[in-house]
């Protein structure tokens, strides 16, 4: 497929986007868990009816984070070796790419920690678990930065790099994953007449929640920005940076929604149910989730070209 004038490998950039997604989705949901719903819990029958959906919803990702990270080791084995798909689907290739190469080492890493994350889900009765769970659901998050560009970059600027995305990450799947259990709260508490202290106070920590990620999200942005592309020529006229722009756009369209949440709909929802600001907020949290699984088309299709700054040094 050939996308801004460059050949772009289409099964592995949807493939790198459906999983870079699940993996932010799924540690968003239980940092939203920890951070948002826990503190607001005012209507327990309620809460935990929203805990059980956001429990479900992790299992769903964890399963098609697995999914998907086998597909990517197969297409990455097949790119490194320079073979077909199914000629690269051998004992030998795969055990090289597993255990001689970055990637494969990383692979095996959020592996395990995957298995951590699904232990920690199975038996979710107890505070440790549901830290357990969570540390581990970050640990992939992480770990990802290790097969991206960060990985590669070297010296100092490569420990910068690391700790930025790292950051970038994490904040990412606050946000994006926050989206969905900001989703799920508002429409499992859909039948609730007038105001919902749960809601009120859950849309409350989330948008400062939100806050803070957006915050990490420009600073980290922009250091891998400074890295990665250096230049606004670089922006401008190779293909990361014109991705890399596109992304932006989208980043800027999320932010306004946001700010439109935060200003207007949360002060509202302490209000009665009739000045339907839940049904706008249910719209506009719908909206933002759309635009945030394009950033990660956007994403997964940055990761498959050089940097910008590789053209202009």
């Amino acid at each position: 497929m050939v996308w801004y004038g460059a050949e772009i490998d289409a099964p592995l950039v949807v493939t790198r986007a459906v999983h870079f997604a699940a993996t932010a989705i799924t540690a968003g949901l239980l940092i939203f868990r920890s951070a948002v719903l826990a503190p607001a819990c005012g209507e327990q029958s309620a809460s935990l009816a929203i805990d059980a959906r956001i429990r479900r919803a992790a299992w769903a990702g964890l399963v098609l984070i697995a999914m998907t990270g086998a597909i990517w080791f197969l297409l990455q084995a097949a790119s490194m070796s320079g073979m077909s798909v199914p000629d690269a689907a051998t004992a030998d290739t795969l055990s090289v790419v597993g255990t001689e190469t970055q990637f494969g080492l990383i692979t095996q890493i959020r592996a395990i920690l995957l298995v951590v994350l699904a232990v920690g889900l199975l038996y979710d009765r107890s505070a440790l678990l549901r830290r357990l769970s969570l540390a581990a659901a970050l640990g992939v998050v992480a770990a990802t930065a290790w097969t991206g560009h960060a990985g590669a970059t070297a010296g100092e600027a490569g420990t910068w790099h690391l700790i930025a995305d790292v950051l970038h990450l994490w904040a990412a799947a606050a946000w994006t994953g926050g989206l969905v259990g900001l989703m799920l709260l508002l429409f499992g508490l859909r039948r609730i007449r007038g105001p919902s202290p749960l809601r009120t106070n859950a849309v409350r920590s989330f948008s400062t929640l939100g806050l803070v990620s957006v915050t990490i999200l420009a600073a980290s942005g922009a250091i891998n920005s400074w890295i990665l592309v250096g230049s606004l020529e670089g922006l401008l006229h190779t293909v990361y940076g014109r991705l890399l722009a596109a992304k932006l756009a989208v980043f800027a369209t999320m932010l306004a929604l946001a700010a439109v949440n935060r200003l207007w709909l949360t002060p509202r929802l302490a209000a009665s149910a009739e000045n339907r600001a839940d049904l706008v907020l249910a719209c506009n949290t719908a909206i933002e989730l759309v635009l945030a699984l394009l950033v990660f088309a956007l994403v997964g299709a940055l990761g498959t070209q050089h940097p910008a700054i590789h053209f202009f040094v």
